[in-house]
């Protein structure tokens, strides 16, 4: 089945796994004879699979939209995927266990195919029946030198910048807007959709929704700015509910009056049925802080450590910025810091530890936080 060792990429750390040159013919005997294996196409990926088990063999490639080597942790398949793969996956609708049967990977790498180990499906999604995209996590994680080599490093093209960091103290509506149109795409408009939200809601979220228009992750991933048709008031009418969280566990409010709006009001925060805290910011700076959570969030990049010691924090933050605004979320009190590229959050709910969580826009951006000393739950970089 394998025939040699790829001596060169041999990383001798305890949870490194060597690459081994992988001779396809031998297939069969991985999946369990070549009578029974059959072979399928899912997202440029070629699936065997027989009574035994499955293998897969990827390309090389760091394209997002095709299946393969995600991170050093894990394999993704993108469908859809034929009904043989989607039920071995899943499990068998005549309820054989085959979802415990090991699935080999590969990888095809100019004129040889490395041999990276086995995985476990950890997570997958379908449509009416159809397997859409799963994801699968290595027994044993790669190396480093060989993730770079399964899945080619891309130089990043256009990374989000930071000149809205220069306004968010001297222009906040500018600064909303370079953020927000630098990290997400438009929707296909060449023409910014005029304004036509009700002159009674605050600027800011007038602004937002502008934004949502042609790019309605601006709008949340998470957690969520409520869609302007479902704007509404508070049990006792007090209160103009705009924001909640995506499983309805709090929310936020402006306070609501017959007269016009204040120009940059005071943002409330409201946990079930806890009193009312006052965000930090106010709806100017409260617009910033829920878009760089969320972008973090919603990122198709991300690393995200085990919680870390303030020490820790600041190994992690040091070559980035800071974003100058005061806490954001009174749950569990935020600050956030970027680069070109990446955003990351750092939130203290009490105690000596720090929950840390950082999203990219491509795998180079993630570049800074490689070679800390951080003991990584998922690290896409």
């Amino acid at each position: 089945m394998v025939v040699e060792e790829d001596a060169e990429m041999i990383d001798h750390g305890p949870a490194a796994l060597p690459a081994l040159v992988f001779d396809e013919e031998h297939v069969p005997v991985l999946v369990g004879g070549a009578a029974s294996a059959g072979r399928f196409m899912v997202g440029g990926a070629t699936i065997g699979i027989g009574q035994a088990g499955m293998v897969i063999i990827a390309e090389a490639s760091a394209a997002p939209a095709r299946s393969g080597v995600w991170s050093a942790d894990e394999v993704r398949l993108i469908g859809p995927a034929p009904a043989p793969v989607t039920e071995r996956l899943m499990g068998s609708p005549w309820g054989t266990d085959e979802s415990s049967w090991p699935i080999h990977i590969a990888v095809r790498l100019g004129g040889e195919v490395l041999y990276l180990g086995t995985a476990k499906l950890s997570q997958a999604g379908t449509s009416n029946g159809v397997l859409t995209d799963c994801e699968l996590r290595f027994e044993a994680p790669l190396s480093r030198q060989l993730l770079n080599r399964v899945r080619p490093p891309l130089p990043a093209v256009d990374l989000p910048g930071l000149e809205w960091l220069r306004n968010v103290n001297d222009d906040r509506a500018a600064a909303l807007e370079q953020f927000v149109t630098g990290w997400y795409s438009a929707a296909g408009a060449t023409e910014p959709p005029a304004n036509r939200s009700s002159s009674r809601l605050p600027g800011g979220l007038r602004q937002l929704y502008r934004l949502a228009k042609q790019r309605p992750g601006a709008l949340g991933t998470q957690n969520r700015i409520l869609p302007e048709s479902d704007l509404h008031t508070d049990h006792l009418g007090e209160m103009l509910v705009f924001g909640a969280e995506n499983q309805g566990g709090f929310f936020w409010s402006l306070l609501w009056t017959l007269d016009g709006p204040e120009a940059d009001p005071t943002v409330w925060f409201r946990e079930f049925d806890e009193e009312p805290a006052a965000e930090q910011e106010p709806l100017s700076g409260f617009l910033i802080q829920f878009s760089l959570f969320e972008a973090s969030m919603g990122a198709d990049y991300l690393a995200l450590p085990r919680r870390l010691t303030a020490t820790q924090v600041a190994q992690l933050t040091q070559a980035l910025h800071l974003v100058p605004l005061r806490p954001f979320w009174p749950w569990a009190p935020t600050h956030f810091y970027v680069a070109p590229g990446l955003v990351v959050r750092v939130s203290n709910e009490g105690g000596e530890e720090f929950a840390v969580w950082a999203g990219a826009t491509h795998r180079s951006a993630l570049e800074p936080l490689a070679d800390l000393p951080v003991d990584w739950i998922r690290f896409d970089g």
